[in-house]
């Protein structure tokens, strides 16, 4: 059944009763709960989840909350009035304290199991009972759905505590990862990239816990030593956090009858994921079959555009495994992610990644978790041979539509109406020899320079001659392109609408983490400012501190140059 949302929040969100008039709880209402789960939600030992969408979790609250920040973008949106982030009600409730909350809204949230695949292969050894059974939302514990002006969000807790799909760890996220997430989730919204975002920030005053690091200057490649860090509680908002994996597991256990009612499950949760995510895009009067198909085709247009958008901006997700790739077609998970600076076709940010999911492999990484999103939706088409046969096809088309954006991107950033192989070829041969920054380059190049000195900026070693006079003639021939094209003028504006001048750089945002866990928050703020902007030209005090390339001693510095996922 279709939920009908209302047009527009009556007024605006000022305090928690006001947010609580909104809730909607559609996942808990509609789908099928652990039967083995406890009804208080205290469910914290790893133990395996046999059947069932979702188990009802009671999140831990952090010890001695205090606020670090709110995405006050994010807030315009919701019309929620800034002054809310700093009540105590909004403070207990999103750092883990369900006790208290307003009617209608639940005491207890909900973590959901998902399967691994990596790259298109099946896993279940990371689940502590090697069934499969056992993994899933280890410390993101949701704790409201909501209808907000016309949209559905919900609303998650990351760093909530223990699940039963915690695997033995302690359920909590650490300030500098939250810090992380908070700022790229905001970045990547105002870059134009589809992404999960960030409502809030809080951190513990008395609560820490160890994790693997880098010591001070060192270019290890794996963390040396434990360091003790403060918690935080991060909250992460999304249409939904349905992701691939879920799907996944529920493909799985339909192909296996793992219980009786795996196939309605499996039905069940494609049909909540529809409901969630493409309500406007797929046409609910016709056969269920026709309606799996019409998901598969729309997913597949969102994927790769995401992928493409990520190329666009310079980002790399370090680890985009099917449990990591949201059902929905947004960016979600910022553990491992980094954005290209030198640019290198293969940079990997994260050290647990490999080439497989390097900054230009990831539309194949992205072919490989369509791929698994189509095999779980196979069982739900074993009586239709026919559609089948069009998944099969719409499967085996991922590679063709994701070359079609790739070259419809690579054509925008070079200000051309018509995709140049050979060009773009060139260019990122050249760019390569040359050591420049993604990112100062292409913003560079937007001002259409008729040499070498309008992009030299970017360069982080000198080029040889016979490098100068290639970029000289690639220049040329570039240029003379964007004549035939019409107006200089429009195409300059046009790539910088594409090209952006600030770019999320990581030896940058160390300061920013650094400095909040003594308690000083202000180099946050300032990096909100800023990121959140990133097109734009501003003052220049803030182009001189943030667009530029890394410093040398950067290069190699562990926990900057690359990092672990210890978060």
């Amino acid at each position: 059944m279709t939920t009908k949302l209302p047009n527009k929040t009556p007024k605006a969100v000022e305090t928690l009763s006001d947010l609580a008039q909104l809730v909607d709880y559609s996942l808990m209402d509609t789908l099928t709960p652990d039967p083995d789960a406890k009804e208080a939600g205290e469910d914290y030992r790893p133990r395996q989840v046999f059947s069932g969408h979702y188990v009802p979790v009671k999140p831990t609250p952090i010890a001695n909350p205090r606020y670090v920040a709110h995405s006050k973008t994010f807030f315009r949106e919701l019309d929620f009035d800034d002054g809310l982030a700093q009540t105590e009600e909004f403070k207990r409730l999103f750092s883990g304290d369900l006790s208290q909350v307003p009617p209608p809204m639940h005491k207890v949230g909900w973590a959901t199991g998902y399967a691994l695949s990596i790259y298109g292969t099946e896993y279940i050894h990371q689940c502590p009972f090697h069934t499969g059974n056992g993994y899933g939302d280890g410390r993101a514990i949701s704790v409201v759905e909501a209808v907000i002006n016309g949209k559905r969000w919900e609303m998650q807790l990351k760093g909530a505590g223990r699940t039963p799909y915690c695997r033995g760890a302690d359920g909590r996220a650490v300030l500098r990862s939250s810090v992380r997430e908070f700022l790229a989730q905001e970045h990547m919204h105002a870059l134009g990239v589809p992404t999960s975002r960030s409502l809030c920030l809080f951190v513990s005053q008395s609560e820490r816990v160890d994790r693997p690091w880098y010591l001070p200057g060192s270019d290890s490649f794996e963390p040396e030593i434990m360091v003790s860090n403060p918690v935080a509680i991060s909250t992460r908002v999304a249409p939904s956090f349905l992701r691939v994996g879920q799907l996944e597991l529920f493909g799985r256990r339909a192909r296996s009858n793992q219980h009786p009612n795996a196939l309605q499950e499996l039905e069940a949760i494609v049909l909540h994921l529809i409901e969630r995510e493409y309500s406007a895009e797929i046409d609910r009067s016709l056969t269920m079959p026709d309606q799996f198909i019409q998901l598969a085709m729309a997913f597949r247009e969102r994927l790769t555009s995401l992928v493409a958008n990520w190329i666009r901006v310079g980002y790399c997700q370090g680890n985009f495994n099917s449990d990591n790739c949201a059902g929905g077609g947004f960016t979600l998970d910022y553990g491992p992610f980094g954005f290209c600076e030198l640019f290198e076709p293969m940079f990997q940010p994260w050290t647990g990644g490999g080439r497989h999911f390097s900054f230009l492999n990831q539309p194949m990484a992205a072919q490989k978790n369509f791929e698994m999103f189509c095999r779980a939706l196979m069982p739900l088409l074993s009586q239709h041979p026919s559609k089948m046969e069009e998944l099969n096809s719409i499967c085996s088309g991922f590679a063709t539509v994701m070359e079609d954006k790739m070259e419809d991107m690579w054509a925008s950033k070079l200000g051309l109406e018509v995709f140049d192989a050979e060009r773009v070829t060139q260019l990122l041969q050249l760019m390569v020899r040359t050591n420049v920054d993604y990112t100062v380059f292409f913003r560079e190049l937007s001002a259409l320079p008729s040499d070498i000195t309008g992009i030299s900026k970017s360069f982080y070693s000198p080029p040889t001659e016979d490098v100068c006079n290639d970029w000289q003639q690639w220049l040329t021939s570039w240029r003379e392109q964007i004549s035939k094209q019409g107006d200089r003028d429009e195409t300059s504006a046009k790539m910088k609408q594409v090209n952006p001048k600030f770019s999320w750089r990581e030896w940058l945002i160390v300061p920013a983490y650094q400095q909040a866990e003594q308690g000083n928050y202000a180099l946050i703020e300032e990096l909100q400012a800023v990121l959140t902007k990133p097109y734009d030209e501003q003052s220049p005090e803030m182009e001189n501190k943030y667009y530029r390339l890394r410093p040398a001693e950067f290069f190699d510095a562990g926990g900057i140059a690359h990092y672990s996922c210890s978060s």
